[in-house]
Protein backbone atom coordinates (compact mmCIF):
# COMPACT_ATOMS: atom_id res chain seq x y z
CA UNK A 1 0.00 0.00 0.00
CA UNK A 2 1.26 3.40 -1.07
CA UNK A 3 1.05 6.28 1.19
CA UNK A 4 -1.55 8.09 -1.74
CA UNK A 5 -3.45 4.53 -1.18
CA UNK A 6 -3.29 4.52 2.23
CA UNK A 7 -5.18 7.91 2.28
CA UNK A 8 -7.84 7.19 0.18
CA UNK A 9 -8.11 3.94 2.30
CA UNK A 10 -7.67 5.86 5.96
CA UNK A 11 -10.29 8.33 4.85
CA UNK A 12 -12.75 5.34 3.88
CA UNK A 13 -11.97 3.64 7.35
CA UNK A 14 -12.39 6.66 9.34
CA UNK A 15 -15.88 7.38 7.82
CA UNK A 16 -16.86 3.49 8.53
CA UNK A 17 -15.63 4.17 12.45
CA UNK A 18 -17.38 7.44 12.48
CA UNK A 19 -20.26 5.56 10.67
CA UNK A 20 -20.12 2.86 13.55
CA UNK A 21 -20.45 5.35 16.55
CA UNK A 22 -23.10 7.07 15.26
CA UNK A 23 -24.87 3.82 14.55
CA UNK A 24 -24.57 3.08 18.47
CA UNK A 25 -25.49 6.40 19.85
CA UNK A 26 -28.85 6.05 17.59
CA UNK A 27 -29.19 2.19 19.48
CA UNK A 28 -29.57 0.13 15.53
CA UNK A 29 -27.02 -2.35 17.03
CA UNK A 30 -27.67 -5.22 19.49
CA UNK A 31 -25.26 -4.49 22.14
CA UNK A 32 -24.59 -8.21 22.60
CA UNK A 33 -23.14 -9.84 19.07
CA UNK A 34 -25.86 -12.96 18.58
CA UNK A 35 -23.48 -15.32 16.57
CA UNK A 36 -22.58 -18.81 18.03
CA UNK A 37 -19.39 -20.37 18.46
CA UNK A 38 -17.49 -21.31 15.37
CA UNK A 39 -19.55 -19.44 13.48
CA UNK A 40 -17.12 -16.39 12.34
CA UNK A 41 -14.33 -19.45 12.12
CA UNK A 42 -16.91 -21.22 9.42
CA UNK A 43 -17.36 -18.17 7.12
CA UNK A 44 -13.54 -17.19 7.08
CA UNK A 45 -11.29 -18.83 4.05
CA UNK A 46 -8.89 -21.46 5.78
CA UNK A 47 -5.73 -20.58 4.03
CA UNK A 48 -4.50 -16.91 3.65
CA UNK A 49 -5.09 -15.06 -0.02
CA UNK A 50 -1.65 -15.42 -2.13
CA UNK A 51 -2.39 -12.43 -3.47
CA UNK A 52 -3.37 -8.97 -2.20
CA UNK A 53 -7.12 -7.81 -2.33
CA UNK A 54 -8.64 -4.11 -3.12
CA UNK A 55 -9.10 -2.54 0.47
CA UNK A 56 -13.17 -1.80 -0.51
CA UNK A 57 -13.70 -5.63 -0.31
CA UNK A 58 -11.90 -5.88 3.50
CA UNK A 59 -13.68 -2.76 4.48
CA UNK A 60 -17.17 -5.06 2.83
CA UNK A 61 -16.48 -7.91 5.43
CA UNK A 62 -16.04 -5.53 8.62
CA UNK A 63 -19.55 -5.13 7.66
CA UNK A 64 -20.02 -8.74 7.18
CA UNK A 65 -17.92 -10.66 8.68
CA UNK A 66 -16.56 -8.82 11.85
CA UNK A 67 -19.27 -6.78 13.02
CA UNK A 68 -21.91 -9.43 13.52
CA UNK A 69 -19.27 -10.82 16.16
CA UNK A 70 -18.63 -7.96 18.15
CA UNK A 71 -20.17 -7.26 21.50
CA UNK A 72 -20.06 -3.07 21.74
CA UNK A 73 -18.32 -2.11 24.46
CA UNK A 74 -19.22 1.54 23.46
CA UNK A 75 -22.80 1.11 23.03
CA UNK A 76 -24.58 3.40 25.61
CA UNK A 77 -26.70 0.85 27.00
CA UNK A 78 -23.26 -1.86 27.39
CA UNK A 79 -23.50 -2.29 31.46
CA UNK A 80 -21.53 -5.43 31.59
CA UNK A 81 -17.85 -5.75 33.51
CA UNK A 82 -16.69 -2.16 33.52
CA UNK A 83 -16.58 1.01 31.94
CA UNK A 84 -13.89 0.73 28.68
CA UNK A 85 -15.32 3.71 26.92
CA UNK A 86 -12.44 4.63 23.99
CA UNK A 87 -13.08 8.12 22.96
CA UNK A 88 -12.48 9.07 19.66
CA UNK A 89 -9.48 11.77 20.80
CA UNK A 90 -7.53 8.54 22.11
CA UNK A 91 -8.14 6.28 19.33
CA UNK A 92 -6.82 9.30 17.39
CA UNK A 93 -3.84 8.98 19.76
CA UNK A 94 -3.35 5.13 18.64
CA UNK A 95 -3.51 5.65 15.25
CA UNK A 96 -0.91 8.33 15.41
CA UNK A 97 1.27 5.63 17.40
CA UNK A 98 0.62 3.20 15.39
CA UNK A 99 1.43 5.19 11.88
CA UNK A 100 4.55 5.94 13.70
CA UNK A 101 5.72 2.91 14.00
CA UNK A 102 8.26 3.73 16.64
CA UNK A 103 9.62 1.32 19.12
CA UNK A 104 10.70 2.50 22.59
CA UNK A 105 13.39 0.39 23.61
CA UNK A 106 15.69 3.22 24.66
CA UNK A 107 15.23 6.82 25.02
CA UNK A 108 17.12 7.20 22.41
CA UNK A 109 15.08 4.85 20.15
CA UNK A 110 12.68 7.26 20.31
CA UNK A 111 13.03 10.52 22.89
CA UNK A 112 9.56 11.63 22.35
CA UNK A 113 7.92 8.41 22.98
CA UNK A 114 9.89 8.18 26.64
CA UNK A 115 9.69 12.32 27.45
CA UNK A 116 5.53 12.59 26.61
CA UNK A 117 5.39 9.41 28.54
CA UNK A 118 7.26 10.81 31.51
CA UNK A 119 5.16 13.93 31.13
CA UNK A 120 1.99 12.47 30.89
CA UNK A 121 1.80 9.89 34.00
CA UNK A 122 3.46 13.17 35.89
CA UNK A 123 0.45 14.91 34.61
CA UNK A 124 -1.86 12.36 35.94
CA UNK A 125 -0.40 11.41 39.52
CA UNK A 126 -0.48 15.54 40.02
CA UNK A 127 -4.61 15.30 38.83
CA UNK A 128 -5.29 12.47 41.19
CA UNK A 129 -3.99 14.20 44.24
CA UNK A 130 -0.91 11.99 44.47
CA UNK A 131 2.96 13.41 46.35
CA UNK A 132 5.42 13.88 43.80
CA UNK A 133 7.93 11.74 45.12
CA UNK A 134 5.73 9.01 42.75
CA UNK A 135 6.91 8.65 39.22
CA UNK A 136 4.77 6.85 36.30
CA UNK A 137 4.72 4.26 33.49
CA UNK A 138 2.44 2.90 31.12
CA UNK A 139 1.76 -0.69 31.48
CA UNK A 140 -0.86 -2.58 29.28
CA UNK A 141 -2.98 -3.83 32.16
CA UNK A 142 -3.05 -3.63 35.88
CA UNK A 143 -2.60 -7.08 35.76
CA UNK A 144 1.02 -6.34 34.47
CA UNK A 145 1.16 -3.46 36.99
CA UNK A 146 0.23 -6.13 39.70
CA UNK A 147 2.81 -8.69 38.98
CA UNK A 148 5.52 -5.86 38.89
CA UNK A 149 4.72 -5.07 41.98
CA UNK A 150 4.23 -8.62 43.87
CA UNK A 151 8.04 -9.14 42.07
CA UNK A 152 9.48 -6.11 43.70
CA UNK A 153 7.82 -6.56 47.17
CA UNK A 154 9.76 -10.14 47.05
CA UNK A 155 12.84 -8.65 46.04
CA UNK A 156 12.51 -6.02 48.84
CA UNK A 157 11.82 -8.52 51.25
CA UNK A 158 14.67 -10.68 50.56
CA UNK A 159 17.32 -8.15 49.94
CA UNK A 160 17.44 -9.25 46.42
CA UNK A 161 17.79 -12.97 47.08
CA UNK A 162 15.83 -13.85 44.46
CA UNK A 163 17.06 -11.62 41.58
CA UNK A 164 20.48 -13.57 42.85
CA UNK A 165 19.65 -17.27 42.70
CA UNK A 166 15.88 -17.63 42.07
CA UNK A 167 13.51 -19.86 43.89
CA UNK A 168 17.06 -21.89 44.78
CA UNK A 169 17.81 -19.50 47.62
CA UNK A 170 14.69 -18.86 49.05
CA UNK A 171 14.35 -18.75 52.40
CA UNK A 172 11.30 -19.26 54.67
CA UNK A 173 7.79 -18.77 52.29
CA UNK A 174 6.86 -15.07 51.45
CA UNK A 175 3.01 -14.35 52.42
CA UNK A 176 0.76 -12.10 50.12
CA UNK A 177 -2.51 -10.44 52.20
CA UNK A 178 -5.42 -9.27 49.71
CA UNK A 179 -9.37 -8.93 50.89
CA UNK A 180 -11.86 -12.17 49.37
CA UNK A 181 -13.33 -9.29 47.03
CA UNK A 182 -9.49 -8.35 45.68
CA UNK A 183 -9.24 -8.80 41.60
CA UNK A 184 -8.11 -12.46 40.44
CA UNK A 185 -4.84 -10.85 39.55
CA UNK A 186 -3.35 -10.77 42.52
CA UNK A 187 -3.04 -14.67 42.82
CA UNK A 188 -1.74 -14.98 39.34
CA UNK A 189 0.55 -12.24 40.33
CA UNK A 190 1.70 -14.63 43.32
CA UNK A 191 1.66 -17.87 41.13
CA UNK A 192 4.24 -16.21 38.37
CA UNK A 193 6.24 -14.29 41.18
CA UNK A 194 6.98 -17.63 42.40
CA UNK A 195 5.32 -16.64 45.79
CA UNK A 196 2.12 -19.65 44.97
CA UNK A 197 -1.36 -19.79 45.31
CA UNK A 198 -1.20 -21.48 48.89
CA UNK A 199 0.65 -18.29 50.30
CA UNK A 200 -1.75 -15.86 49.32
CA UNK A 201 -4.14 -15.12 52.17
CA UNK A 202 -7.76 -14.16 51.12
CA UNK A 203 -9.04 -11.05 54.06
CA UNK A 204 -12.54 -11.05 54.99
CA UNK A 205 -13.97 -8.25 54.54
CA UNK A 206 -16.32 -5.81 56.59
CA UNK A 207 -20.20 -5.37 55.86
CA UNK A 208 -19.01 -3.24 53.13
CA UNK A 209 -17.31 -5.35 51.40
CA UNK A 210 -13.77 -3.45 52.38
CA UNK A 211 -10.73 -5.76 53.62
CA UNK A 212 -10.95 -6.14 57.65
CA UNK A 213 -8.00 -4.61 59.27
CA UNK A 214 -8.15 -6.59 62.13
CA UNK A 215 -9.06 -9.81 60.27
CA UNK A 216 -5.45 -8.60 57.86
CA UNK A 217 -3.69 -8.13 61.47
CA UNK A 218 -4.70 -11.43 62.97
CA UNK A 219 -3.26 -13.26 59.92
CA UNK A 220 -0.17 -11.49 59.46
CA UNK A 221 0.10 -12.52 63.91
CA UNK A 222 -0.39 -16.66 62.57
CA UNK A 223 1.97 -16.18 59.39
CA UNK A 224 4.90 -15.14 61.93
CA UNK A 225 4.19 -17.12 64.38
CA UNK A 226 4.42 -20.13 62.37
CA UNK A 227 8.15 -18.82 60.87
CA UNK A 228 6.46 -17.66 57.18
CA UNK A 229 7.35 -14.30 56.60
CA UNK A 230 5.02 -11.69 55.60
CA UNK A 231 5.82 -10.28 52.29
CA UNK A 232 3.25 -7.30 50.89
CA UNK A 233 -0.49 -6.54 51.15
CA UNK A 234 -2.82 -5.55 48.31
CA UNK A 235 -5.36 -2.46 48.97
CA UNK A 236 -8.21 -2.58 46.03
CA UNK A 237 -9.90 0.83 45.31
CA UNK A 238 -13.21 -0.25 43.54
CA UNK A 239 -13.31 -3.69 44.09
CA UNK A 240 -14.58 -6.15 41.06
CA UNK A 241 -17.83 -7.14 42.10
CA UNK A 242 -18.77 -3.73 43.95
CA UNK A 243 -16.62 -1.12 43.80
CA UNK A 244 -15.56 -0.93 47.57
CA UNK A 245 -12.85 0.87 49.11
CA UNK A 246 -10.45 -0.94 51.17
CA UNK A 247 -9.39 1.11 54.09
CA UNK A 248 -5.76 2.40 52.85
CA UNK A 249 -4.71 4.68 56.17
CA UNK A 250 -5.19 2.12 58.11
CA UNK A 251 -3.83 -0.76 56.00
CA UNK A 252 -0.78 1.58 55.28
CA UNK A 253 -0.73 1.69 59.01
CA UNK A 254 -0.19 -2.01 59.49
CA UNK A 255 2.19 -2.53 56.42
CA UNK A 256 4.36 0.35 57.84
CA UNK A 257 4.33 -1.66 61.18
CA UNK A 258 5.07 -4.95 59.88
CA UNK A 259 7.18 -3.68 56.70
CA UNK A 260 5.38 -5.18 54.11
CA UNK A 261 5.14 -3.62 50.79
CA UNK A 262 1.62 -1.71 50.35
CA UNK A 263 0.28 -1.85 46.96
CA UNK A 264 -2.88 -0.33 45.71
CA UNK A 265 -5.16 -1.62 43.27
CA UNK A 266 -6.89 1.60 41.92
CA UNK A 267 -7.07 0.10 38.08
CA UNK A 268 -10.94 0.88 38.58
CA UNK A 269 -11.49 3.22 41.47
CA UNK A 270 -8.46 5.53 41.07
CA UNK A 271 -9.66 7.64 38.11
CA UNK A 272 -12.44 8.57 40.71
CA UNK A 273 -9.60 10.55 42.40
CA UNK A 274 -9.88 13.20 39.96
CA UNK A 275 -12.90 14.41 41.73
CA UNK A 276 -12.05 16.41 45.12
CA UNK A 277 -14.78 14.90 46.82
CA UNK A 278 -13.75 11.32 46.16
CA UNK A 279 -10.62 11.40 47.68
CA UNK A 280 -11.14 10.25 51.30
CA UNK A 281 -11.44 7.43 49.97
CA UNK A 282 -8.04 7.31 48.85
CA UNK A 283 -7.08 8.73 52.36
CA UNK A 284 -3.78 7.20 53.39
CA UNK A 285 -2.51 6.30 49.75
CA UNK A 286 0.66 8.67 49.38
CA UNK A 287 2.10 5.71 52.03
CA UNK A 288 2.05 3.25 49.42
CA UNK A 289 4.84 1.60 47.67
CA UNK A 290 3.04 1.36 44.23
CA UNK A 291 -0.32 1.76 42.56
CA UNK A 292 -2.34 0.99 39.81
CA UNK A 293 -4.85 3.23 37.70
CA UNK A 294 -6.24 2.46 34.43
CA UNK A 295 -7.22 5.42 32.13
CA UNK A 296 -8.53 2.69 29.59
CA UNK A 297 -11.02 2.78 31.81
CA UNK A 298 -13.58 5.17 33.22
CA UNK A 299 -11.44 7.86 31.51
CA UNK A 300 -12.52 7.29 27.92
CA UNK A 301 -8.83 6.33 26.85
CA UNK A 302 -8.72 3.21 24.25
CA UNK A 303 -7.30 0.21 26.20
CA UNK A 304 -4.38 -0.80 26.61
CA UNK A 305 -3.50 1.76 29.19
CA UNK A 306 -2.42 1.09 32.40
CA UNK A 307 -0.73 3.40 34.72
CA UNK A 308 1.89 2.35 37.19
CA UNK A 309 3.13 4.70 40.17
CA UNK A 310 5.82 3.85 42.16
CA UNK A 311 7.45 5.82 45.51
CA UNK A 312 11.15 4.32 44.72
CA UNK A 313 11.57 4.12 41.02
CA UNK A 314 15.48 3.30 41.59
CA UNK A 315 14.38 -0.21 43.36
CA UNK A 316 12.22 -0.58 40.22
CA UNK A 317 14.91 -0.31 37.97
CA UNK A 318 17.28 -2.62 39.75
CA UNK A 319 14.72 -5.41 40.16
CA UNK A 320 13.40 -4.89 36.59
CA UNK A 321 16.65 -3.86 34.55
CA UNK A 322 19.09 -5.28 31.72
CA UNK A 323 22.08 -3.48 30.18
CA UNK A 324 23.05 -5.76 26.95
CA UNK A 325 25.76 -3.73 25.11
CA UNK A 326 23.64 -3.40 21.82
CA UNK A 327 20.81 -1.17 23.62
CA UNK A 328 23.57 0.78 25.89
CA UNK A 329 23.91 4.54 24.57
CA UNK A 330 25.95 7.96 26.13
CA UNK A 331 22.85 9.76 27.46
CA UNK A 332 21.72 6.67 29.57
CA UNK A 333 22.58 8.58 32.80
CA UNK A 334 20.64 11.51 31.98
CA UNK A 335 17.62 10.21 30.87
CA UNK A 336 14.82 7.19 32.00
CA UNK A 337 15.04 4.14 30.02
CA UNK A 338 11.29 2.58 30.35
CA UNK A 339 12.74 -0.83 29.52
CA UNK A 340 13.99 -1.27 32.93
CA UNK A 341 10.38 -0.29 34.65
CA UNK A 342 8.26 -3.00 33.42
CA UNK A 343 8.58 -6.49 31.93
CA UNK A 344 8.34 -5.80 28.33
CA UNK A 345 11.71 -4.70 26.73
CA UNK A 346 9.86 -2.57 23.71
CA UNK A 347 6.82 -0.79 24.12
CA UNK A 348 4.34 1.29 22.06
CA UNK A 349 3.86 5.05 22.09
CA UNK A 350 0.94 4.68 24.40
CA UNK A 351 1.18 8.06 25.56
CA UNK A 352 0.07 9.52 22.85
CA UNK A 353 -3.73 8.25 23.16
CA UNK A 354 -3.47 10.04 26.86
CA UNK A 355 -1.99 12.92 26.13
CA UNK A 356 -4.49 13.77 23.18
CA UNK A 357 -7.50 12.48 25.57
CA UNK A 358 -6.68 15.24 28.12
CA UNK A 359 -6.11 17.98 25.74
CA UNK A 360 -8.93 17.46 23.67
CA UNK A 361 -11.19 16.55 26.50
CA UNK A 362 -9.80 18.93 29.31
CA UNK A 363 -9.75 17.77 32.92
CA UNK A 364 -12.91 19.38 33.57
CA UNK A 365 -15.07 17.90 31.02
CA UNK A 366 -13.94 14.52 31.84
CA UNK A 367 -14.67 15.08 35.59
CA UNK A 368 -18.00 16.38 34.99
CA UNK A 369 -18.70 12.80 33.18
CA UNK A 370 -17.78 10.95 36.01
CA UNK A 371 -19.95 13.16 38.23
CA UNK A 372 -22.36 12.31 35.29
CA UNK A 373 -22.00 8.45 36.12
CA UNK A 374 -22.20 8.92 39.84
CA UNK A 375 -25.21 10.53 39.89
CA UNK A 376 -27.10 8.20 37.48
CA UNK A 377 -25.49 5.17 39.34
CA UNK A 378 -27.44 6.48 42.90
CA UNK A 379 -30.77 7.45 41.21
CA UNK A 380 -30.51 3.89 39.85
CA UNK A 381 -29.62 2.50 43.16
CA UNK A 382 -32.88 5.19 45.14
CA UNK A 383 -35.19 3.47 42.62
CA UNK A 384 -34.18 0.06 43.34
CA UNK A 385 -34.49 0.23 47.25
CA UNK A 386 -37.61 2.24 46.36
CA UNK A 387 -39.35 -0.75 44.46
CA UNK A 388 -39.82 -4.34 46.43
CA UNK A 389 -38.97 -7.08 45.98
CA UNK A 390 -36.02 -5.43 44.61
CA UNK A 391 -33.01 -5.20 46.54
CA UNK A 392 -29.27 -2.97 46.43
CA UNK A 393 -27.03 -5.64 47.73
CA UNK A 394 -24.41 -3.22 48.12
CA UNK A 395 -23.59 0.33 48.99
CA UNK A 396 -23.25 2.58 45.56
CA UNK A 397 -19.73 3.68 46.53
CA UNK A 398 -19.17 4.99 42.53
CA UNK A 399 -20.70 4.04 39.42
CA UNK A 400 -21.43 0.54 39.78
CA UNK A 401 -24.91 -0.82 41.24
CA UNK A 402 -25.75 -4.47 42.58
CA UNK A 403 -29.34 -5.36 42.32
CA UNK A 404 -31.33 -8.79 42.78
CA UNK A 405 -34.58 -9.13 42.40
CA UNK A 406 -36.04 -11.58 44.95
CA UNK A 407 -39.45 -12.36 45.20
CA UNK A 408 -41.21 -13.66 48.08
CA UNK A 409 -40.23 -17.62 48.57
CA UNK A 410 -37.64 -17.86 46.20
CA UNK A 411 -34.52 -18.83 48.00
CA UNK A 412 -30.87 -20.43 47.70
CA UNK A 413 -30.70 -21.70 43.99
CA UNK A 414 -33.60 -21.43 42.84
CA UNK A 415 -33.26 -17.35 43.38
CA UNK A 416 -29.91 -18.07 41.96
CA UNK A 417 -31.61 -19.50 38.66
CA UNK A 418 -33.81 -16.69 38.35
CA UNK A 419 -31.35 -14.19 38.80
CA UNK A 420 -29.41 -15.20 36.12
CA UNK A 421 -32.20 -16.26 33.98
CA UNK A 422 -33.56 -12.71 33.54
CA UNK A 423 -29.82 -11.20 32.85
CA UNK A 424 -29.28 -13.89 30.00
CA UNK A 425 -32.83 -13.13 28.98
CA UNK A 426 -32.02 -8.89 28.99
CA UNK A 427 -28.35 -9.96 27.32
CA UNK A 428 -30.29 -12.20 24.20
CA UNK A 429 -32.64 -9.64 23.44
CA UNK A 430 -30.19 -6.86 22.45
CA UNK A 431 -31.47 -4.39 24.40
CA UNK A 432 -28.80 -4.15 27.23
CA UNK A 433 -25.75 -5.82 28.37
CA UNK A 434 -25.03 -7.03 32.02
CA UNK A 435 -22.71 -9.51 34.07
CA UNK A 436 -23.81 -11.53 36.70
CA UNK A 437 -21.37 -11.85 39.58
CA UNK A 438 -21.30 -13.61 43.11
CA UNK A 439 -21.59 -11.78 46.28
CA UNK A 440 -22.14 -13.79 49.94
CA UNK A 441 -22.61 -17.12 48.00
CA UNK A 442 -25.62 -16.19 45.72
CA UNK A 443 -25.69 -14.89 41.97
CA UNK A 444 -26.29 -10.59 41.47
CA UNK A 445 -26.46 -8.21 38.87
CA UNK A 446 -24.48 -5.86 38.26
CA UNK A 447 -25.18 -2.31 36.26
CA UNK A 448 -21.31 -0.97 35.36
CA UNK A 449 -22.51 2.49 34.35
CA UNK A 450 -19.78 4.49 32.86
CA UNK A 451 -19.69 4.72 28.62
CA UNK A 452 -18.96 7.78 27.20
CA UNK A 453 -22.79 7.50 25.21
CA UNK A 454 -24.62 6.69 28.54
CA UNK A 455 -27.23 9.16 29.12
CA UNK A 456 -29.71 9.08 31.96
CA UNK A 457 -32.31 8.17 29.55
CA UNK A 458 -30.37 5.05 29.28
CA UNK A 459 -30.19 4.18 32.63
CA UNK A 460 -33.62 4.55 33.03
CA UNK A 461 -34.64 2.60 30.20
CA UNK A 462 -32.47 -0.19 31.30
CA UNK A 463 -34.53 0.11 34.86
CA UNK A 464 -37.76 -0.80 32.95
CA UNK A 465 -36.09 -3.54 30.80
CA UNK A 466 -34.91 -5.34 34.12
CA UNK A 467 -38.22 -4.99 35.98
CA UNK A 468 -39.78 -6.74 32.76
CA UNK A 469 -37.29 -9.45 32.42
CA UNK A 470 -37.54 -10.33 36.10
CA UNK A 471 -41.27 -10.57 35.55
CA UNK A 472 -41.35 -12.53 33.09
CA UNK A 473 -38.42 -14.85 34.58
CA UNK A 474 -40.47 -15.08 37.80
CA UNK A 475 -43.69 -16.55 35.93
CA UNK A 476 -41.70 -18.91 33.92
CA UNK A 477 -40.24 -20.98 37.55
Amino acid sequence: MTPDEFRRAGHALVEWIADYRERLARGDLPVQSTVRPGDLVRRLPTTAPERGEPFEAILRDLDALILPGITHWQHPRFFGYFPSAASLSSLLGDMVSTGLGVVGLTWQASPALTELEQVTTDWLRDLLGLPAIFSGVIQDTASAATFIALVSARERTTQYGSARDGLQGAGPPLVVYASTQAHSSVEKAALLAGIGRNHVRAIPVDTEYRLSVPALESAIAQDRAAGLRPCAVVATSGTTATTAMDPIAAIAAVARREELWLHVDGAMGGSAMLLPECRHYWAGVEDADSIVVNPHKWMTVAFDCSVYLVRDSEHLVRVMSTNPSYLQTPVDAQVRNYRDWGIALGRRFRALKLWMTLRDQGVEAIRERLRRDVANARQLAAQVDATPPWRCLAPVTLQTVCVRHEPPGLEGEELDRHTLRWVQAINDSGSAYLTPAVIDGRWMARVSIGIELTEAAHVQSLWQTMRDAAVASAGAA
